[in-house]
């Protein structure tokens, strides 16, 4: 089975900030813990470490519960920036869609 890349990781590249942002943005109806992000989005866990600290510290991602020593993260919806990444994401996504209608077979 082949698998689609989304729009922000077709025209982004396939970075571990990337995958980080669009796993959360495509699930951003749920709540993850690290381990599970990790998992997810096919990363090692260094890489992953690498670059989540930056992700919490510019409020891209945010605790949103806890439990014992498990925390869980889903993206800051209330950041702008994060706004300004869905805006993005949705203006590629109709950017695109025509043209993958058009290349598809009837």
């Amino acid at each position: 089975m082949i698998e689609e890349k989304s729009v922000l990781i077709e025209y982004f590249g396939d970075t571990p900030i990337i995958r980080i942002i669009d796993f959360l943005l495509e699930n951003r109806l749920f709540d993850y813990s690290k381990k599970q992000i990790i998992d997810e989005t096919g990363l090692a866990k260094a890489t992953f470490y690498k670059y989540w600290g930056r992700l919490v510290e510019r409020e891209i991602v945010m605790v949103t519960r806890s439990f014992g020593k498990t925390k869980l993260y889903k993206l800051n919806e209330e950041n702008p920036v994060v706004g300004k990444i869905k805006e993005l994401e949705l203006s590629l996504i109709e950017a695109t869609a025509p043209a993958v209608v058009k290349a598809k077979p009837a």
